[in-house]
């Protein structure tokens, strides 16, 4: 959901507003570690707010339905423990 703000440069009140829900429900889906854990209700008024304002969201291993660029992070890369330099 951050990545989703930063493309759309937007803050978590913007999307709040956009999906009608608060500020709160966006704080907690974006603290949520793996699934976003949420009311259904919520999760489906925020994912709609990111489509309506263009972003694709993009299942593990999905494929763009549009074939346009975009940005995934590897697996390994989740997988694997911090180097402490900042630079995982």
């Amino acid at each position: 959901m951050r990545a989703a703000r930063a493309l759309l440069s937007i803050d978590q009140k913007h999307l709040a507003q956009l999906a009608g829900v608060s500020v709160q429900t966006i704080q907690r889906m974006e603290a949520s570690t793996g699934t976003v854990r949420a009311v259904v209700d919520s999760l489906t008024k925020v994912v709609s707010a990111l489509e309506s304002s263009g972003i694709e969201l993009i299942g593990e291993g999905g494929v763009s339905a549009d074939g346009g660029r975009g940005v995934r992070l590897k697996r390994q890369a989740l997988d694997a423990p911090s180097s402490g330099d900042g630079h995982n």
